[in-house]
């Protein structure tokens, strides 16, 4: 039985902003974080004075391995001139910006303090593609690591599974590459902003340039079952299922509920919020499901009053194409196994009924790791305020939420965001 919880105080989301995501050869954390800072206070409608903030809470997931540089709590303190305000690390794998977050919304929920910057920062792109390997084996549970599991294997374990228990395949992961393609193409800050189309046509046209035959994919899929073109990594998982390696940083402005208005008429509040834990693979009951993310959504629910029927869209941890399917699922918007349905049917694009990772998700937008969380909640901040663009989905928005998972399951928070 899990408790209803509650906030002593509430909190509103004032400002929210982010670095392009990208691999980026000549910056670092620091230049990445300074971006998405002056980003963020470039949102806070009514402006933000530095100083007021109290507090630095930042998730960084392994720029010690990454960089060979750890500290980044104070780094980043000193980089935005807080200095000798008090600077947090937070660590959750791939959801360490997650973790920032809740404990910023804890410490102003508690009255400690009344404004706090919220962000996350990775450095992935400095070394080598078995380097950054090595590096995110470090969020594996040791079982995993010491039987040479990489995260391609896991996720192409778990869509075996996923295959076989509900008998979907490999032309449903490419109906969720797809979507996530063609919404990173209206989104300027995304890794891989580019649908499945422009993608055929920049291979085509880079073949006619060096003389080689002209490729004849008649549709997007038709190239994605191309091994040329998009080779197996850990069969089912083939290249076009899995995140890119990047870089970058998101940041959010978090403020008492009771000041929310001294810095814009249009605040979001934390309706609700969850964390979960969850088992190494070789002891999970069920390799279709997070029993992690289904704690966390529970528990947001129960605090929010909420259900899946009123969450209206979603960013969810895509880091392979498989896990969106398991992530809606686990959240409760779609029946165990009938996730790949829904994509097929168009339920989750941006015009569906639930749209899902309106950004672009991990697979395109990008995932610094350490950035990830907030980044997932920019995008909520940024559809609930009717900011989107050509990727804005439609209606009288009120409530969004974000999904981030850690490791191979082992964290897991899902957040739920408000517009009054």
């Amino acid at each position: 039985m899990i408790k209803k919880r509650k906030l002593g105080r509430g909190v509103a989301l004032v400002g929210a902003g982010m670095s392009k995501f990208d691999m980026f050869k000549d910056r670092d954390s620091k230049d990445l974080f300074l971006e998405a800072f002056q980003n963020m206070l470039a949102s806070v409608d009514k402006g933000c004075n530095p100083q007021e903030i109290d507090a630095l809470y930042v998730g960084n997931f392994t720029n010690d391995f990454f960089v060979h540089q750890s500290h980044w709590g104070a780094i980043l303190s000193d980089a935005l001139s807080f200095v000798p305000r008090p600077a947090t690390r937070t660590e959750g794998a791939c959801a360490s910006s997650a973790l920032a977050f809740r404990e910023g919304v804890f410490a102003i929920a508690s009255g400690f303090y009344d404004a706090v910057l919220v962000g996350g920062v990775e450095d992935m792109s400095k070394g080598s593609t078995e380097e950054v390997a090595e590096g995110l084996s470090l969020a594996a549970i040791p079982y995993e690591s010491q039987v040479g599991f990489t995260f391609p294997g896991v996720f192409g374990t778990i869509a075996t599974a996923y295959f076989e228990r509900y008998g979907a395949s490999r032309d449903h992961l490419m109906n969720v590459t797809i979507k996530s393609h063609e919404n990173a193409a209206r989104n300027p800050k995304a890794q891989l902003n580019a649908s499945m189309e422009d993608v055929m046509a920049a291979r085509i046209k880079r073949a006619e340039s060096k003389g080689r035959p002209t490729p004849t994919w008649i549709d997007a899929k038709a190239f994605l079952n191309d091994p040329r073109a998009n080779p197996a990594v850990a069969w089912p998982i083939h290249v076009f299922d899995c995140c890119p390696i990047s870089d970058g940083a998101s940041c959010l402005l978090l403020v008492g509920e009771d000041i929310a208005k001294n810095f814009t008429d249009d605040p979001l509040y934390v309706a609700g919020m969850g964390q979960g834990s969850g088992r190494g693979l070789h002891a999970a009951q069920d390799l279709t499901s997070f029993e992690a993310t289904r704690y966390a959504a529970h528990e947001a629910y129960e605090m929010s009053g909420l259900g899946p029927k009123d969450i209206q869209f979603a960013e969810v941890h895509d880091c392979f194409s498989i896990a969106e399917l398991l992530h809606i699922e686990d959240l409760g918007f779609f029946k165990a196994g009938e996730g790949y349905k829904a994509v097929e049917e168009g339920h989750t694009r941006l015009e569906g009924s639930k749209p899902i990772n309106t950004s672009g998700g991990l697979k395109c937008k990008g995932h610094p790791v350490g950035a990830t969380g907030a980044a997932q909640l920019v995008e909520v901040w940024t559809q609930l305020r009717q900011q989107a663009g050509q990727r804005q989905v439609s209606g009288d928005l009120k409530f969004g939420a974000a999904h981030n998972l850690g490791g191979t399951g082992g964290t897991s928070t899902f957040t739920i965001l408000e517009r009054r």
